[in-house]
């Protein structure tokens, strides 16, 4: 059953305001029909979750879902990396529930930073005998 248009809009504002109290440094980028939350809006990697609204309810997704602990069992999905929980009631809404999983995938999408960061400088040059690294100029 579809949900009225202010429902919808209603239960996008919450959602949103859930995300922005628990990651207030998030930046938005409308995307896919929806509106992506990312750390970094130049870089993919830096997408943690968006919110997308459909006929019949209001879904948030997680990029990296299958990474996030899900004690409460409240995520959906069978693909590969994604994980989402759909909403058309506003008060369905678990506000501690989703402020844990935002918190998550933040820590999850930063951890896959230092990562990356990791493989394109490279490996710590070895020092020698004596403190200076063995490729140093001097």
């Amino acid at each position: 059953m579809a949900i009225s248009g202010v429902e919808q809009d209603a239960i996008i504002e919450r959602l949103d305001g859930i995300i922005r109290q628990a990651v207030p440094e998030v930046e938005t980028l409308p995307k896919y029909g929806g509106t992506l939350y990312t750390l970094r809006p130049s870089e993919k990697e830096g997408q943690f979750c968006g919110i997308f609204p459909y006929k019949d309810h209001v879904q948030i997704a997680f990029s990296n879902g299958t990474a996030l602990e899900d004690p409460k069992r409240v995520l959906s999905g069978t693909g590969k990396f994604r994980r989402h929980i759909n909403f058309s009631d506003l008060q369905a809404i678990p506000p501690e529930t989703l402020a844990e999983l935002i918190v998550d995938a933040v820590q999850y999408s930063r951890s896959q930073d230092a990562k990356l960061l990791k493989r394109d400088i490279g490996p710590a040059p070895h020092n020698g005998p004596l403190g200076r690294a063995k490729n140093a100029p001097f």
